[in-house]
């Protein structure tokens, strides 16, 4: 943007041009602040509810997804192969209500994280791993009221 902008100012000697490439600058900047830039996210398992899953993005939007206690099958860890490398991150596998051995649906967590330098790496993804079975263990040892 800001080379065609000089080009065109320097053809045509019109300081529209520039304030217009500022102008489309800045708009792209608070788009890409408030939509893709996600400074933070965080997991929050409750065993007798179900797990929080919030991205906190750098306009200070925040966006949370909840999944219910009775969806969720297990947690894992996965791997796979991006950029030549290996690379592992959290999944919640939610239950088929179909078929209860089923899985109907993955779904990754930490995946701002994963595009970044600052990915979460595997001794701490085996932390929160660790954390998340034993809430997981304690549900399912628990006696079931109705």
């Amino acid at each position: 943007v800001w080379l065609a902008a000089y080009g065109l100012f320097a053809l045509r000697e019109n300081s529209m041009v520039l304030s217009a490439a500022i102008f489309i600058t800045l708009i792209g900047l608070i788009i890409y602040l408030h939509f893709v830039k996600i400074d933070q996210e965080s997991l929050l398992v409750i065993g007798s509810l179900g797990i929080q899953v919030t991205s906190s993005y750098a306009s200070g939007k925040e966006s949370t997804i909840f999944i219910e206690m009775g969806q969720v099958k297990d947690v894992v860890i996965n791997e796979a192969i991006h950029m030549q490398k290996v690379i592992y991150y959290l999944c919640i596998l939610l239950q088929d209500p179909e078929d209860p051995q089923g899985v109907s649906e993955v779904v990754p967590l930490f995946q701002a994280s994963l595009t970044e330098c600052s990915k979460p790496r595997l001794d701490c993804l085996i932390e929160v791993y660790k954390s998340c079975q034993e809430i997981l263990e304690q549900r399912k040892t628990a006696p079931q009221t109705n």
